[in-house]
């Protein structure tokens, strides 16, 4: 068995390559992808060669990013957003024709085993495009509220509890960013507000219902003149910060109350020299909590595993998958073009805000 993965061959440089498959072992899966969807914040930083873990590596049990002895590249595995469906089953578990969301990069197929990796049955119920997020992207940001619910309350039976009755600003108007959104107005959020830079993005937070600022006016003073609490208490109850620059955590910290909570989910590829940590941060007793999909609040694990977030996003396309559909998913092609429109965002020659690259056949 053979399949095509979209492969980074060195900065710049992307190819769709001809692989083998293994051979699916007892327990296992394999699937047939049917659309695969595009995280371009993380896959672009492998595409212009700026991702940290291109010079270092992370060593899973010190937790310690370390210098690397040589080149990363190829990147084999480049995406985290797909839907598959089922071809063969070695196991009771599941069958074939289901339709799964899973997490194995731009490929065509791929053998998964269900019990080291994660895979959620899709509900037919669902447009399956909308799927290329329940498996991962959905969860990333299910995880930041509930680091915002933790930081709140315990134990921790609802994600809205951490934004419900709140007022709400996410820096950051990407896709991460407005999904976040999204969730913290089904959540019960009092307001939610959107800082952004680029025009078009904040169109996209207005159409969806949100307060959207641009990045340029201050807008941590806009905030704190509209969200007051009472004497000396102004800003927002919470920020989930979504972009991966200095000056939109500087922002962030500018703009939440004293002693309120920014919950983190950015990716910093530079230095953080915009931050002044002696300023907002020191004076107004600030948390700042990175909330990564890799972990979930300490002593959750049990209750909020990977599982429940992805159910969670499946509540929330439920919800609001209509207004996904047509305002963040921008691009929908196929995977034969991936390499071009890759190089394309990377040059900024072209402005996706969320793209899925579809697969029309099987690989034989």
């Amino acid at each position: 068995m053979r399949r095509r993965n979209l492969v980074v061959l060195e900065p710049g440089r992307v190819e769709l390559v001809e692989e083998d498959l293994p051979p699916v072992p007892e327990g296992g899966l394999l699937l047939q992808t049917v659309m695969t969807g595009l995280s371009a914040g993380t896959e672009l930083t492998y595409v212009k060669g700026d991702h940290p873990g291109l010079q270092a590596a992370l060593d899973p049990e010190l937790a310690l990013f370390l210098p690397s002895d040589g080149s990363r590249y190829p990147v084999r595995r480049l995406g985290y957003m797909e839907v598959a469906r089922v071809a063969e089953a070695r196991t009771p578990a599941f069958a074939v024709g289901d339709l799964v969301a899973a997490a194995y990069g731009h490929a065509t197929a791929h053998v998964l085993d269900p019990l080291h990796e994660h895979v959620v049955p899709l509900p037919a119920d669902l447009d399956p495009l909308l799927g290329v997020y329940v498996a991962h992207l959905g969860p990333i940001c299910a995880n930041g509220l509930l680091h915002a619910a933790a930081d709140t309350v315990r134990p921790v039976t609802s994600l809205g509890q951490g934004v419900g009755g709140r007022r709400v600003l996410v820096t950051g108007g990407g896709l991460v960013g407005l999904l976040i959104a999204l969730f913290a107005a089904e959540q019960g959020a009092d307001e939610v507000a959107v800082v952004e830079a680029d025009p078009r993005r904040r169109a996209v937070a207005r159409a969806l219902g949100f307060w959207a600022l641009g990045a340029d006016d201050d807008p941590a003073l806009t905030v704190k003149t509209r969200w007051r609490h009472g004497p000396r208490d102004h800003g927002a109850d919470v920020v989930f910060q979504c972009r991966g620059r200095p000056h939109a955590l500087a922002t962030a910290l500018r703009a939440v109350r004293p002693q309120g909570t920014v919950v983190d989910l950015a990716f910093y590829t530079d230095g953080a020299d915009a931050v002044r940590l002696g300023e907002e941060f020191h004076h107004n007793g600030l948390s700042l909590r990175s909330a990564q999909i890799g972990r979930v609040p300490r002593g959750l694990a049990s209750d909020w595993d990977r599982r429940r977030l992805s159910a969670e996003t499946v509540r929330l396309l439920r919800a609001r998958g209509a207004d996904i559909r047509r305002h963040l998913v921008t691009d929908v092609v196929d995977l034969a073009q991936a390499p071009a429109l890759l190089a394309d965002v990377a040059a900024r020659r072209r402005h996706v805000l969320s793209a899925v690259f579809t697969v029309d056949a099987p690989s034989g």
